[in-house]
């Protein structure tokens, strides 16, 4: 099953509705976030972001939330972003035709074409600071903000950051009442939140749900860990503040899982610490900088676990270590578990992602790892986002000749890597996966997989993995190279 996470602007095309997908849903274009060309300088009275005064009375534990009131108190504070624009027609082709034989598509338009916008957003001071979604403001040369008495104001860009997805807004205006901020890191499953936005442009729309999950990874977000909710936003809610019970905002809706593009139950918003940390940046210098480590992690699974020789599976597994990075410096190394940062006990590979988020290029984090049955600790000083190599490579061609034996008790036909092959995957060793089947095809192998190592072993030949099938393991962790990137999947030998 393919998962696709969605985010949350609505966008109009051309004037028109957008391109139907296969599903016959508005497939709604995917607005990746980068800083505008030339982002406006920020004011210098607007650096420090002011939280909103007279908060709603503190709730009693176990009370139920006063919706209506979070609503009167902090409406006034959830705007409307509207956007006008060109960017590059999308590369893939339209869905076929009704009526048209099979194959035929609506002929792809070329060039820039023009498209029109609508998000969310909220006020952080007075002063007529706003945040919102980077994605929503992407590629706009003209941005509108709608305020709940139904001014409207051409609003700056004071600058966007593409790993938060976080813009910071700028309109001319005084005496704005902002939102009270609240603290992610007290929320807990259960919790009940609110959001308000403008869904298909329908501003000020108010929906409920709890907190389903926290410290939530994403594809392709690492720098975030979100607060994944049930409460329904839908295109246009990206940007909109999500409330914890008391009133305060803890998030900002940025993307929903769907099959259709519309709200099937799962929600996520960016922690709004995170947001503030990349807005003060913004707001100060017009950029964010963002710190790096140079580490794939993965979350540890109970067969990992027991490979590994730990009783639980906690802990952040470091699979792969890009070269030239802090984590290679300091001495990493991929099948290394990260069990604690700074202290504290790790129990999902979010945390990592979490607190490299909340850092800047030349902080020092303490690792406690687990590595070859035996506790390591190590300390890294972390590095720029941007700087040094970078993971990923083309998956390396499968030649027609015959698969040696030797992975038969793993379900695995295996071959060396050609030299023409490891040096366009820039790969120095590892067997080629010609075929899968049995227990390593219920482990999720395919063919054109790398195995690297198996049990931290590296695997050059496939003697070595006979050696280590020879101590006859119940499981084992094979270390694979996959399009570029690398994951450990655990597989119990027959």
């Amino acid at each position: 099953m393919r998962i696709n996470f969605k985010p949350l602007a609505w966008a109009l095309l051309g004037g028109g509705l957008a391109v139907v997908g296969s599903a016959g849903a508005l497939d709604l274009a995917w607005l990746q976030a980068k800083a505008p060309a030339a982002p406006v300088a920020p004011a210098a009275h607007a650096a420090a972001l002011l939280p909103a005064a007279n908060p709603l009375p503190a709730l009693p534990p176990g009370s139920a939330p006063n919706y209506r009131a979070i609503v009167q108190r902090y409406g006034p504070s959830v705007v409307g972003v509207m956007v006008e624009g060109q960017r590059d027609a999308d590369s893939e082709a339209p869905p076929a035709m009704p009526g048209l034989p099979h194959g035929w598509h609506r002929p792809a338009p070329q060039g820039a074409q023009p498209f029109r916008g609508q998000g969310s957003g909220f006020i952080v001071a007075a002063d007529g600071l706003i945040l919102t979604n980077a994605h929503v403001v992407k590629d706009a040369q003209q941005v509108t903000v709608l305020l709940a008495d139904r001014r409207e104001y051409t609003a700056q860009v004071l600058g966007s950051d593409a790993a938060t997805d976080i813009a910071v807004l700028r309109i001319p205006a005084q005496g704005l009442q902002p939102v009270q901020l609240g603290d992610p890191a007290q929320l807990q499953v259960g919790d009940a939140v609110l959001a308000i936005g403008a869904p298909y442009g329908l501003v000020q729309t108010a929906t409920a749900g709890i907190v389903s999950a926290t410290g939530r990874s994403l594809p392709g977000d690492g720098a975030v860990p979100f607060i994944q909710t049930d409460a329904a936003v839908n295109p246009g809610n990206s940007g909109g503040p999500l409330f914890d019970a008391a009133g305060n905002v803890v998030g900002i809706n940025a993307q929903i899982y769907s099959r259709t593009g519309g709200f099937q139950g799962v929600s996520f918003a960016i922690p709004v610490d995170v947001a503030m940390r990349v807005s003060r940046q913004i707001v100060a210098t017009g950029s964010a900088q963002h710190a790096r480590l140079g580490v794939a992690v993965q979350d540890m699974t109970q067969p990992l676990a027991d490979s590994f020789g730990l009783a639980r599976p906690d802990g952040a597994l470091v699979s792969q270590v890009l070269p030239g990075s802090p984590a290679a410096a300091a001495g990493l190394r991929a099948g290394d578990v990260i069990q604690k940062i700074d202290g504290q006990p790790t129990v999902q590979a979010g945390a990592l992602s979490a607190r490299i988020a909340q850092s800047v290029p030349g902080d020092r984090i303490a690792l406690g790892l687990w590595r070859q049955g035996q506790a390591l600790d190590l300390t890294v000083t972390l590095g720029r986002a941007g700087d040094g190599a970078q993971a990923g490579a083309p998956q390396p061609g499968e030649p027609d000749a015959a698969a040696p034996p030797g992975g038969a008790r793993l379900g695995l036909a295996l071959r060396p890597l050609q030299p023409a092959e490891r040096a366009q995957a820039r790969l120095d060793h590892g067997l080629v996966v010609q075929g899968a089947q049995g227990a390593a095809a219920r482990a999720g192998l395919v063919r054109g997989d790398v195995v690297l190592a198996i049990n931290g072993q590296p695997v050059d030949s496939i003697d070595t993995l006979q050696r280590v099938l020879a101590g006859a393991p119940k499981r084992v962790a094979l270390l694979v190279w996959r399009a570029g990137e690398q994951l450990f999947v655990p597989v119990s030998p027959v």
